[in-house]
Parts: C-alpha cells; sequence; structure tokens
C-alpha cells in the first residue's frame, strides 16, 4: 500500500483528568526518526509514547510535540516531619533539661529553626497518573489522523506511479522489439560471416562455433526481458499489499534499471539507444517519487 510520509496532525482533547494537545508533523527521511519533545512530566511514560508511534509508522522522520494541562493538581506544596530527627532532637533537649541547661518544652517555632525537622517538596510539577492513559490515547488518534492524510497523499502518489508503471512497460517492450529486430540484422551478417569462414579451408571450424556463440551471448536479452517484466508484476503486488512498500519499491527500482543497462549493452537496433535513455529518465522520476513513500 502506498502512504506518503509527509503530513501534519494537530488536536486538543478535553479529558477528565487533563487537556492533552498533541502536533504531529511528517515528512521524508529512509527509516523512521522519531523526535519527541514531551514535558518532564511525562518522562515515566515516554517509552509507552514511543511505541504508540512506531506501532502506527513505519518509515519517515516523524515530529511530536505535547503539552498537558491538568485538571485537577495535587497540593502545590508537600510538607513532612521528620519523625527520626524530631524524637533525636526531644530526647537531647529532654537530658539537657535534666540537668538545668534548659527549660520550657519543645514547641513548633523551635522546630522551624532546624532545616532537617522539617521535609518540604514542591509539588507543582506532579502529574496524577490517571493523565498518562488520556496522554496515550491523545497521541493515538493525533497519528490516526496523520495517518489519514498520509494515505490521501499516497492515493495521488499511487495513481502517478501506476500511469508510470504503465509507461516504462511499454517504453520496455518496445525497446525489447527494437532490440529483435537489431538482433535479426545481426543474424544476416553472422549467417554472411559464416559462410565467408567456410568458404575458406584455412579456417578451422572452431572459430565459427566461436563466432556464433558470441553472437548468442550478445544479442540475446529474454533472460532481461523476462525479469524486467516479473519485476513490474512485483511492483503491482507491492503496492496493493497492506504493508509499508516504499523501501521495496526503492530496490525494485534499482533492480529494473540493472536491466536496462544490460539491455542497453546488448542490443542493437534503430533507436533501441534512445529508448534506453527514455527508461532510464523514467525510472529516475519513479525513484525521486519512491524517496516519498513509507
Amino acid at each position: 500500500m502506498i502512504k506518503s510520509m509527509t503530513g501534519f496532525s494537530s488536536l486538543t482533547k478535553e479529558g477528565d483528568a487533563a487537556t492533552v494537545t498533541v502536533t504531529v508533523k511528517g515528512v521524508n527521511h529512509r527509516f523512521l526518526d522519531l523526535q519527541l519533545r514531551t514535558p518532564s512530566t511525562l518522562a515515566p511514560i515516554e517509552s509507552r509514547l514511543r511505541a504508540i508511534v512506531q506501532q502506527k509508522i513505519a518509515r519517515g522522520r516523524i515530529e511530536v510535540a505535547m503539552t498537558v494541562q491538568p485538571r485537577v493538581t495535587a497540593a502545590a506544596v508537600d510538607i513532612q516531619v521528620n519523625d527520626a530527627f524530631v524524637e533525636g532532637l526531644a530526647a537531647a533537649l529532654e537530658r539537657a533539661r535534666e540537668r538545668g541547661l534548659v527549660a520550657g518544652s519543645l514547641t513548633p517555632g523551635d522546630l522551624l529553626r532546624f532545616p532537617q525537622a522539617i521535609l518540604i517538596s514542591d509539588q507543582k510539577d506532579a502529574l496524577d497518573p490517571a493523565v498518562f492513559p488520556e496522554v496515550e490515547a491523545a497521541l493515538s488518534e493525533a497519528l490516526d489522523q496523520l495517518d489519514r492524510m498520509r494515505a490521501s497523499e499516497g492515493g495521488h502518489l499511487q495513481a502517478d506511479l501506476e500511469a508510470r508503471r504503465g509507461q516504462l512497460g511499454g517504453l520496455f517492450e518496445r525497446a525489447a522489439q527494437a532490440a529483435e529486430a537489431g538482433a535479426g540484422t545481426l543474424r544476416a551478417r553472422l549467417a554472411d560471416r559464416v559462410k565467408e569462414l567456410q568458404a575458406d579451408a584455412s579456417v578451422d571450424e572452431n572459430a565459427i562455433v566461436q563466432e556464433i556463440v558470441r553472437f548468442a551471448n550478445r544479442s540475446d536479452i529474454t533472460e532481461e526481458t523476462v525479469r524486467f517484466r516479473a519485476h513490474l508484476e512485483h511492483w503491482r503486488a507491492l503496492t496493493e499489499a497492506p504493508e509499508p512498500c516504499g523501501r521495496k519499491l526503492d530496490f525494485l527500482l534499482q533492480e529494473m534499471n540493472r536491466e536496462v543497462n544490460t539491455l542497453g549493452s546488448k542490443a542493437e537496433g534503430l533507436g533501441v539507444t534512445e529508448l534506453v535513455v527514455a527508461l532510464k529518465a523514467e525510472l529516475e522520476k519513479m525513484r525521486e517519487q519512491v524517496q516519498n513513500v513509507e
């Protein structure tokens, strides 16, 4: 299935625990390159967020930006008494009181003079774990929006590439026909050459055989023709399958280009060179388009 690697989506989800905003942008890349920009409060689920992207997208540079606004925040400040320290302090004061060194009881104001007695932590950046499922759901929905856009653009890419595939097949068949016509001319020249060699009694029959072998090796493009037609059918199968196919199509174009080069080096005939040039130009246009396919 052909999908474009470029796309954009943005949404804001009003959940029970938080308001989540997600923006996703996709551009071309040889592999999956994920750039995830999230608040530090989402660090506990970053690996899960990355896994969600990897499940939905196979290739491309994906930039994800997320913001989270909790509806109900935890207490801004968390205050705890260091019980062990306070008990130790009270025991020390009691011993000092027995010796007459101090008088009176330990008061809350006294505790505030000792930083170790009261533990104060800022909780303003803490997130309720109930927010996390809403964040994951928002990311999943944004990726689905991106996927629909990539599929829509992929439909246009597929139509263009399918038209070019048909044109490529037509050019190759014309080149193969021209090469076959050229081979007929070569066969006629070979027949004349064999007659000349046979007329010369001093010529070894092995020389005639070698001449025939050289012609056969030079002019036979059956293997290239069969493989190129198979590549065209394989192309159709890849683009109709549900799996991402961009990298496979790129490889297939390389194989097609190799067959065209071999045909050009073997074949002779009127217009073969021009057709080979046209084939290579069309393959290059298709290769540029395939760089956009997931």
